[in-house]
């Protein structure tokens, strides 16, 4: 299933598709890939909360579905052409607002035509998790 020499497996290659998507405007920075797993990280700004100053709540979600997805792609079956998320779940612990946010989202189901994926989200300098977030994604098959 994985394949580390893939193009999909590269955080390069993440960073050039996401340019102009809302990844590359927040500023999602993928960091490392393998079977099973992404990494990444977010550098927080002013632009990133809320109105109440605080970090919103969907730039939390931004980073940890964006690892997920790009995991799940890079983690793809053979013969599967994509996937699409069928559901979402993030329960907020914390906030932050500057320092860094890093996710890693882990595959914990890898079926024929399911994937579900954990990914906490911690701000890096204090080490507190800000996030549990979880999803599940359709695998996608030719017709």
């Amino acid at each position: 299933m994985f394949n580390a020499n893939a193009d999909r497996a590269q955080p390069e290659w993440w960073l050039e598709r996401q340019k102009d998507r809302l990844p590359g405007l927040i500023g999602v920075t993928p960091t490392e890939f393998g079977e099973g797993f992404a990494v990444g990280r977010l550098e927080l700004r002013p632009e990133l909360r809320a109105p109440n100053g605080f970090l919103h709540a969907a730039t939390v979600i931004a980073l940890a579905d964006t690892l997920c997805g790009y995991g799940c792609v890079a983690n793809l079956p053979d013969g599967a052409t994509g996937f699409t998320t069928v559901e979402v779940k993030s329960n907020f612990l914390g906030t932050a607002t500057e320092g860094t946010l890093v996710a890693r989202a882990t595959m914990v189901h890898s079926g024929r035509n399911t994937q579900v994926w954990d990914a906490p989200v911690v701000h890096e300098q204090t080490g507190k998790t800000i996030a549990l977030f979880r999803c599940t994604q359709m695998v996608l098959w030719p017709r």
